[in-house]
């Protein structure tokens, strides 16, 4: 990236523009171009954004940018392939407390809890098996009912004109 800056740096004083002339064109501070001829990656959170800062401050100087580009993903492809997955998994940790850690507590921003839904074919289902288990128990009912003709009328009760009776198995 040192060479990358310093590439700009020589074409931005060739082209005889001074550092705040160039910032005030392109709308950005002087601190990011003094980081970006410098190779300070680090002042900067994104890389993307740094790619297309360092394109455009390209296009501005009139150099070519295809080539510039070009070695500025082969170098960040050798800094970033020398990252451990250790220090990429926890930084992403780190993140996310920092993200969760910044959140606004709110009674208005509570966390939604999904709600158990029955979708169709479950609900189809669901209805089958009630209708299945009901016409298996009215089945049971009326076979045991109709199963057993050995009806006794119990003589107790035969004298005052009712009819009872009694069922054997």
């Amino acid at each position: 990236m040192k060479e990358i800056g310093e590439f700009l740096k020589s074409s931005r004083i060739n082209n005889g523009v001074s550092l705040e002339e160039a910032a005030e064109d392109l709308n950005l501070a002087t601190t990011q171009l003094e980081n970006i001829e410098d190779g300070n990656i680090r002042a900067f959170k994104d890389v993307y954004v740094l790619r297309d800062l360092v394109k455009e401050y390209g296009k501005y100087l009139g150099v070519e940018t295809d080539n510039i580009i070009d070695e500025f993903n082969d170098f960040m492809f050798d800094h970033t392939s020398k990252i451990s997955l250790d220090d990429i998994l926890e930084s992403r940790k780190l993140a996310k407390e920092l993200e969760d850690k910044n959140r606004v507590a709110s009674p208005y921003t509570k966390i939604k809890t999904p709600k158990i839904r029955i979708d169709q074919i479950q609900l189809k289902f669901i209805l089958i098996s009630i209708g299945i288990i009901t016409f298996l128990f009215l089945f049971l009912f009326i076979w045991l009912k109709l199963s057993n003709p050995d009806k006794v009328i119990t003589s107790e009760l035969q004298g005052k004109g009712e009819k009872v009776y009694e069922f054997t198995y």
